[in-house]
């Protein structure tokens, strides 16, 4: 029978005694008994310490624990979670020496391992039990600001009259009716949002964690709260301060939030460390653009990269050793164990991150033959590039009249899509569409997509599609222009394109397009992109740009692309489970 806690120092005569506690039986119909009740006063006032044992519904003590003189430090009993809505099945009883009532501690135990209850025991100078505090949790409304618990007490010890069974029954069944009633259209659950950042760094919290926000609603998780904490430096194990910790606990049990996102990247000792500590799903940035791209990848291309950035995420992750199921060598004279299983776990992942490497590496020799043969036809090439949710694949759809999917999501788009416009004179030219940047793109993401990228390397033009709405729209600029020095395409002749114009007052884009030496446009506005596309001749086809566009000719050249008349497949001979679109390709004219 084991004894938790801190044993250090005790005579074996204590250790006994606390191992005669495994004895005692407590019905759930009772909060404590008075054999219970001595036991635990009469070694909380001979070692000076706080004494507490776990109970089960069936009466039985689980765990006997020891402290000091002010708390407890509870077991890691698997850190199961309890099912929504119910509770753990266990209740805590234990002593308080003096006459305080349910601390901080005491609180954020019963709300973060959702505990049937937890009891305090006062005792006297003397060592005799002279009241009770008790608390348990309870439903609140979202936003009513209440505690999701309750506390009773003092109670005189003997005038105690709790009968657990009865109050848990009715708790959960409570619980039960509020998460019926919750309407929950979040697939993922509930998350809480926690940004953390030093003073340096304290003025884009506020931008960074709205973006957080719409990574988490494009991935299906309804935000349930957000917290900022400004720190003088970012605490290296928990990330927040151990208080803060404590609090966003409350807070998760008050919401019924099951998930904690950090507006950072954790290193694997962080993430273990707050999942320990708060029996939350923790889940990085990384962690929640890897978990987008996964559910928006279509293509295998595209599917095999967001599964090699997923594996190289997983890798160093792969922590936990099970020495219990390690087996030995095979072979006589075997030397000691052989691989765990944690060892085969990591080998297999290897091995897989090899073939993802090399079947990737095939992909992209395919995709430089279809590069070599579209520059053999001496089509100019356009790459749509920007911050994600610019609106690329909308400018797309408006240029070439096209259906690529467009949402108002982070990375609604991850697959390369190409298109066609056929400019006056048999004038033609290819239109690509890119996946979005986004700052701190994870670097074994960045390194999966990095061959698909490849195809604006070979760009004649790149459109740089920013939000002209968004006020973050500086930022965004700059992180898109490091990107694509990351990417070796800084090089390459670029327009910007500050779309959205429509969001703004009248003249205000125009205004911060000029600024910049950029044109203003509106996806949703076919007449806005007139300028657009003369520029884009102009860039690609310089000379004689008056005679080419005279308004007449634009308008039949439309008339004709109504009337069918189709070019062909600008990616034609492309294997059918590459990450391009290789249907028809649509003409368009503005």
């Amino acid at each position: 029978m084991q004894i938790y806690g801190n044993t250090n120092g005790l005579a074996p005569s204590d250790i006994k005694a606390l191992e005669r506690i495994y004895r005692r039986k407590v019905p759930f119909d009772r909060l404590l008994t008075p054999e219970l009740t001595r036991s635990l006063a009469d070694v909380a006032h001979r070692t000076g310490r706080q004494v507490g044992v776990l109970v089960d519904r069936r009466g039985t003590v689980d765990f006997v624990i020891v402290g000091d003189a002010h708390k407890l430090w509870l077991p890691d009993f698997g850190r199961l979670r309890a099912a929504q809505g119910r509770f753990r099945g266990l209740r805590l009883i234990h002593t308080h020496l003096n006459q305080e009532g349910l601390n901080r501690d005491d609180i954020v135990d019963l709300t973060r391992l959702r505990l049937d209850l937890v009891a305090a025991v006062c005792l006297s100078p003397e060592g005799q039990p002279t009241s009770v505090h008790y608390g348990h949790n309870v439903p609140v409304p979202d936003g009513s600001g209440q505690t999701p618990y309750v506390t009773h007490g003092p109670i005189p010890y003997g005038k105690l009259d709790v009968n657990p069974e009865q109050l848990i029954g009715a708790l959960e069944e409570e619980f039960a009716r509020a998460k019926r009633g919750r309407e929950v259209e979040a697939k993922d659950g509930r998350a809480i949002l926690v940004h953390v950042t030093d003073k340096r760094n304290a003025w884009g919290a506020d931008a960074s964690l709205r973006e957080l926000e719409e990574l988490a609603h494009t991935a299906g998780v309804e935000v349930a709260d957000t917290v900022l904490q400004v720190r003088d430096r970012v605490d290296p194990k928990f990330v927040l301060g151990r208080g803060k910790v404590d609090s966003v606990v409350l807070r998760a049990m008050q919401l019924d939030v099951e998930v904690l996102i950090f507006d950072r990247n954790l290193s694997p000792a962080q993430s273990a460390a707050l999942a320990g500590v708060t029996d939350l799903k923790i889940i990085d940035r990384t962690q929640l653009i890897l978990d987008i791209f996964a559910q928006r990848a279509e293509s295998r291309d595209g599917k095999l990269q967001v599964e090699l950035a997923q594996m190289k995420y997983l890798l160093p992750r792969l922590g936990a050793k099970d020495d219990a199921l390690s087996r030995l060598t095979g072979g006589i004279g075997g030397r000691g164990p052989g691989e765990t299983k944690l060892e085969i776990g990591r080998r297999r992942a290897r091995e897989r991150v090899t073939r993802l490497e090399r079947e990737l590496k095939q992909l992209g020799k395919q995709r430089k033959q279809r590069r070599s043969r579209r520059a053999k036809r001496g089509v100019p090439i356009v790459s749509i590039v920007g911050y994600t949710n610019a609106g690329k694949s909308t400018l797309l759809n408006a240029l070439t009249e096209s259906d690529v999917l467009a949402e108002d999501k982070l990375f609604a788009t991850l697959d390369t899509r190409s298109r066609r416009i056929r400019f006056p004179r048999e004038r033609e030219v290819v239109i690509t569409d890119t996946v979005g940047f986004i700052r701190e793109l994870p670097k074994d993401l960045f390194a999966a997509f990095r061959a698909t990228f490849e195809e604006a390397q070979d760009a004649d033009l790149l459109l740089h599609v920013v939000d002209v709405s968004d006020p973050a729209l500086s930022d965004h600029m700059k992180t898109t222009e490091e990107i694509l020095g990351k990417l070796d395409l800084a090089a390459v002749p670029h327009l910007l394109i500050f779309n959205k114009a429509d969001a703004l007052s009248e003249g205000e884009a125009a205004r911060i397009a000029a600024s910049r030496d950029g044109i203003a446009v509106s996806a949703l506005d076919r007449a806005s992109l007139e300028p657009l596309l003369l520029e884009i001749e102009r860039r690609l086809y310089p000379g004689g740009e008056d005679e080419l566009w005279p308004k007449a000719e634009a308008a039949s050249a439309e008339e004709a692309a109504h009337d069918g008349d189709s070019t062909e497949d600008a990616t034609e001979d492309a294997p059918e489970d590459e990450a391009y679109d290789d249907g028809a390709l649509e003409d368009a004219v503005a």
